[in-house]
């Protein structure tokens, strides 16, 4: 569970020093055990959260007695009940650290497991909901960055990269995945835009992998510095660098660009184009509309412990609701706080090819429509960079916007005449 301010709540136990060492072995050895791990202390850390917000419930209930069917409701919470749930807290800490105390000493027995792709969707999901608090627990089952090819991490050496790649190309594409979602979800009913980028236009292409649930601004920095190490390591001579990213991965790539320049990284002089599929600019209504249920229930006595349940999302998700690229954006902020939208402008970086599809699930010209619905979750407007305020507008060229209708979010990454609409961008 999560405080107002997105920190742990109820999160106690057997982590510290002990953590740290775990978290650093399971990224390199990670099998059935380490993922019962997490999952064990993801359980302890909910039973303990739930019973926090029983309690407010509780003493709220108690400190505001009303009258329902005649009956008045409510009364003082003595010692006792206190007791009690502390006892529920106290005991659940216990029977988990000792669960975690074995299952840390069985899990190196068992080295390291291949991960199924079914396995490594589920824990993608699971990290776009809870990836921060993942992350802060130390637990085994958050997702570290790494770039992949085929499922596999690349090593980021020049020998790490010949061995992956027989003959890498003088054109990189790197593809960055959006919520929730994995390296592995370009592969989309017997399509890949990767692969096919790579037999048409020659490039070599990478996959990013990344933990969705922190901050778009966080994963930016990160992935700006891992892209700098891969261009210094690539085994030939490099030409162009290109990114497409798909939802919430259009985001962190431009992100990254924004590290990228303020550091004056090497891979960004040869970037060359970026794609955005997809990628709400300006946020998505659902987050927004889940903020509200927030700050709705909070205003409500007996219901205000309810909201710390909606709080639990992640700092990625929240970072949607406006679609904060920039550190600046969210830091010194409480993000669960009922607050105006304080973007700071990011215009477009220069000297690069900036592309951006939309897409509309109406078959017909519907302004309204796509402007709240858009592809079932990115309004059009958003998705092409179109902002009442001046300062916040992405300014494309009508070249390089594109809205494809009868297509929804996902199916931007297997619709063919999606595909050769990048492809004839980047061929261009």
């Amino acid at each position: 569970m999560r405080t107002k301010t997105g920190g742990s709540f109820g999160i106690t136990g057997p982590r510290s020093e002990e953590t740290c060492k775990d978290q650093s072995m399971t990224r390199a050895a990670r099998n059935q055990v380490t993922d019962l791990r997490g999952a064990s202390r993801m359980l302890v850390d909910a039973i303990t959260g739930i019973t926090h917000v029983v309690e407010a419930m509780h003493t709220n209930i108690a400190e505001k007695p009303t009258r329902l069917a005649g009956a008045v409701v409510g009364g003082a919470v003595n010692g006792t009940t206190s007791a009690v749930y502390k006892t529920i807290r106290g005991v659940t800490r216990a029977v988990g650290g000792g669960i975690d105390l074995a299952l840390g000493a069985l899990a190196p027995a068992l080295g390291h497991t291949e991960s199924s792709p079914a396995r490594e969707s589920v824990i993608a999901a699971l990290n776009g909901v809870l990836g921060d608090y993942l992350a802060e627990a130390g637990n085994p089952l958050a997702v570290t960055m790494r770039l992949r090819r085929d499922g596999k991490p690349v090593e980021l050496t020049r020998e790490g990269l010949a061995a992956a790649i027989q003959t890498p190309s003088s054109k990189l594409l790197v593809l960055v995945h959006g919520l929730c979602r994995n390296d592995r979800c370009w592969q989309r009913d017997g399509h890949d835009h990767g692969a096919e980028l790579a037999r048409d236009l020659s490039y070599t292409t990478a996959y990013l992998n990344y933990n969705t649930g922190l901050h778009i601004s966080t994963n930016g920095r990160e992935l700006a510095q891992m892209l700098e190490a891969l261009v210094a390591a690539w085994p030939a001579p490099l030409e162009e660098v290109s990114i497409v990213g798909h939802s919430m991965g259009g985001l962190v790539a431009r992100s990254a660009c924004h590290h990228a320049l303020a550091a004056n990284h090497a891979w960004c002089r040869k970037l060359r184009n970026l794609v955005f599929l997809g990628t709400p600019h300006h946020g998505v209504p659902l987050e927004r509309a889940g903020h509200h249920v927030d700050l709705l229930l909070e205003k409500i006595p007996y219901s205000a412990p309810l909201a710390l349940l909606g709080k639990v999302r992640s700092a990625g998700i929240t970072d949607l609701r406006h679609g904060y690229v920039l550190d600046e954006d969210w830091k010194g902020h409480d993000r669960f706080a009922n607050r105006a939208a304080s973007r700071h402008p990011l215009p477009l970086p220069k000297g690069i090819k900036c592309h951006t599809i939309a897409a509309a699930i109406g078959t017909a010209s519907t302004p309204r429509w796509d402007q709240v619905i858009g592809d079932g979750l990115v309004p059009v407007q958003s998705a092409l960079g179109q902002h009442p305020d001046a300062r916040l507008q992405l300014t494309f060229p009508r070249s390089r916007q594109w809205t494809v209708r009868g297509v929804s979010h996902l199916g931007l990454l297997d619709r063919g005449p999606v595909y050769e609409r990048i492809r004839d961008w980047l061929g261009d």
